[in-house]
């Protein structure tokens, strides 16, 4: 079966995808946002690739190396076997600021006898819209193009540059590398250089994991998750990505292809939650700050979504030369959905506002900042939460009165309340508890249809949406609540196939969903648990880890029928909800917290 057997490496800059027989089929540089390099991913044919390819007597097994985001791709054969490290460097310097260049090492390391190979380097700059030359120069491989945008990346390597360009046979005889670097490199690229990178950037990540929170349960999936996040975070501005490709299908040989290599709001708020959990606060208040610099002037439009720099002008354009991922068109860079209206953006904000005042420290500069974006988005949320809207899914057609949007303005005017408590700010809160009632009520009498026993997807809807589940986290309801439970039992009823959900099965802008979306799953998973539901709960949980592919990775949607892996990928959203998932399974006890316990007893 075709799936996304891709392993993911990166530096907090950029990142590239290595397939399951080593191959690396996509990379941008010099940023995630940037032109691919590679895009074998989106056209098999003319995207450009970078491989090492053996005969099919060779064994190939794949795996990270533990507790680092470097892999390791084995090659076996009678006649020898060798190993390709690859990764993007990633390390501190002695001044203590980060080194993270954009470039990729390969160490190949011989392992026993001499095997062999060809090289396979073709890369296409400027997503392959134009021709590359590929040239031997001084010490380097540049390959460049020739017409249009002008886009160049460099090769350094200790085998022989012709054998490479022409893809010879090699017989491997010692130790071998490759540096391929988005700049001319100012020192020589050797292979003790190679290495020494390796062993740094080795050193770098299992400090990294050595901080990470551990649990009772589940701490090699946790781990691989937050290592994943970590990659797709773009340290320059704390933005985290949702995903690193773009116009990877929800269903082969569909349409809804999408560009994620941005940063949403919404994902804001659970980043936040799951990354101080993990111990990495710095990260987490990086991340708070970005999204508190991008919030606009009083007056202004706050958007869904924002480049990784914080751009606000993300304006769609699709890439007809590219076949797109196994031909489903088109490949689409930017995203539309920028300018939609989505009434649930106020109480994501208002969320991680609350969250910067609970969990991090404030000055009184910083206070007055957030408490003027407070009142003004509370005054935004009464002169807007009546309104239909896009929703969470980002429908492109009608809008509609959404229970997920309502239940957002809810949280926001919620979330106000409880600031202006924390800091004494009283003064609105007689009106804004009488708006939260209002909005409380009127999702209570509209959003709950007595025929289907559930909240429903929008106002007078019989059909059930996965994001009702989250009416519990939000504090909107208890799980104990006969409504959340109904809501439950229904969602189930109608959403669950095969241990997996639709997030919703009426027909959208492009007809009825005909995959699982990934995070919906795990929503249904914590929801059952909540309800008291424990043993079916991780039995479900197990079994949708069991789809992951074989480095433990997950995209966007999975295939009901095949479970093959669909959508952008490595998909941030799935591997948060994993995070959130597995640790309320511990009860949020940390395997530290359960020693101590554990010595207390005795």
């Amino acid at each position: 079966m075709k799936n996304l057997d891709y392993g993911i490496i990166g530096n907090c800059k950029s990142s590239a995808l290595v397939s399951k027989s080593g191959s690396i089929d996509w990379c941008c540089l010099p940023n995630f946002d940037s032109d691919a390099i590679f895009a074998k991913l989106l056209d098999n044919k003319n995207g450009g690739n970078f491989d090492l390819i053996t005969s099919e007597a060779y064994e190939i097994q794949q795996e990270y190396l533990p507790k680092t985001n470097i892999i390791v791709t084995r090659f076996k054969a009678e006649e020898g076997s060798f190993e390709i490290r690859d990764f993007m460097p990633r390390y501190f310097k002695e001044d203590g600021t980060s080194h993270a260049p954009a470039e990729i090492v390969r160490c190949v390391v011989l392992l026993s006898g001499a095997p062999k190979f060809k090289v396979q380097y073709r890369p296409r700059p400027a997503f392959a819209k134009e021709e590359t030359i590929r040239r031997v120069k001084d010490g380097y491989i540049k390959s460049h193009t020739i017409e249009g945008k002008y886009d160049s990346v460099y090769l350094y390597s200790n085998l022989d540059y012709e054998d490479i360009l022409e893809e010879k046979e090699i017989t491997l005889e010692d130790h071998a590398f490759f540096v391929m670097s988005y700049h001319e490199k100012i020192l020589s690229q050797t292979l003790d250089r190679a290495f020494l990178q390796y062993q740094r950037t080795y050193t770098y990540w299992l400090n990294w994991s050595e901080k990470t929170t551990s649990y009772r349960y589940y701490n090699t999936e946790i781990l691989r998750s937050a290592l994943t996040l970590k990659m797709l975070t773009y340290e320059k501005s704390g933005a985290v990505l949702a995903a690193a490709t773009t116009s990877l299908p929800e269903t082969i040989g569909e349409v809804r292809n999408w560009d994620y290599r941005f940063c949403w709001i919404r994902d804001a708020s659970m980043v936040i939650k799951v990354v101080s959990e993990l111990g990495h606060v710095k990260s987490a208040q990086k991340f708070l700050q970005f999204i508190i610099d991008i919030i606009p002037d009083k007056g202004d439009k706050m958007q869904i979504m924002y480049g990784i720099n914080g751009e606000r002008n993300l304006t769609e354009h699709i890439l007809d030369h590219l076949a797109g991922y196994e031909d489903s068109k088109p490949v689409r860079t930017g995203n539309a959905a920028y300018l939609q209206k989505q009434n649930d953006i106020f109480g994501i904000l208002m969320e991680v506002i609350y969250q910067q005042f609970v969990r991090f420290e404030n000055t009184l500069e910083n206070i007055e900042e957030l408490w003027t974006i407070t009142c003004g988005t509370v005054h935004t949320v009464e002169e807007n939460w009546k309104a239909p809207d896009k929703g969470i899914w980002e429908l492109r057609t009608e809008d509609r009165h959404f229970t997920f949007s309502k239940l957002l303005c809810w949280v926001a005017v919620d979330r106000a309340i409880k600031i202006g408590e924390l800091i004494h700010k009283t003064a609105n809160l007689k009106h804004w508890k009488e708006l939260r009632t209002e909005i409380f009520n009127d999702i209570y009498e509209n959003a709950w249809n007595e025929e289907v026993q559930a909240y429903t997807q929008f106002y007078g809807s019989k059909d059930l949406d996965a994001s009702t589940l989250l009416m519990e986290d939000y504090g909107f309801i208890e799980a104990q609540d006969p409504r959340y439970i109904k809501t439950v039992e229904a969602t189930e009823r109608e959403l669950l196939k095969d241990g997996l959900m639709y997030r919703y099965k009426n027909k959208d802008d492009f007809g009825e969903p005909s995959s699982s979306f990934t995070i919906c799953s795990f929503w249904f998973i914590n929801s059952l648990f909540k309800i008291g539901k424990k043993e079916k709960a991780i039995k479900l949980f197990n079994k949708l880890l069991s789809y992951s592919n074989h480095l433990g990775l997950f995209s966007e949607d999975i295939d009901f029928e095949t479970k093959r892996l669909l959508g952008n990928f490595p998909q941030a959203y799935s591997h948060l909800a994993l995070i959130e998932t597995a640790t309320n399974f511990s009860g949020g006890i940390t395997e530290e917290e359960e020693l101590i316990e554990f010595i207390h007893h005795f």
